[in-house]
C-alpha cells in the first residue's frame, strides 16, 4: 500500500550515457547521465552500496558497463 512502486524510467540513449561519477577523497558515488557532446553530467541518485545500483540499473534498464569518473 504505501510501498514504492516499481517505475521505468528513460534516458536519451543516443545522445546520454549512464556514468558513475565517484570521489577519490571519500569514495561517494553518484549514479546519472553524461551528454555525450556537452559533457554535461546529469545527477540521478547517491549510490550508498549494490542495491542501490541494481535499482538504478533496473529502473533505467542498463545492462551493460557504466563507466566510472574519478
Amino acid at each position: 500500500m504505501f510501498g514504492r512502486k516499481k517505475e521505468s524510467a528513460e534516458y536519451d540513449r543516443e545522445n546520454q550515457k549512464p556514468v558513475l561519477r565517484c570521489s577519490i577523497c571519500n569514495g561517494e558515488q553518484v549514479a546519472g547521465f553524461k551528454d555525450r557532446v556537452t559533457g554535461r553530467f546529469e545527477e540521478v541518485m547517491l549510490i550508498r552500496n549494490e542495491k542501490d545500483l541494481r535499482a538504478f540499473r533496473e529502473r533505467y534498464g542498463i545492462d551493460g558497463e557504466i563507466g566510472k569518473e574519478y
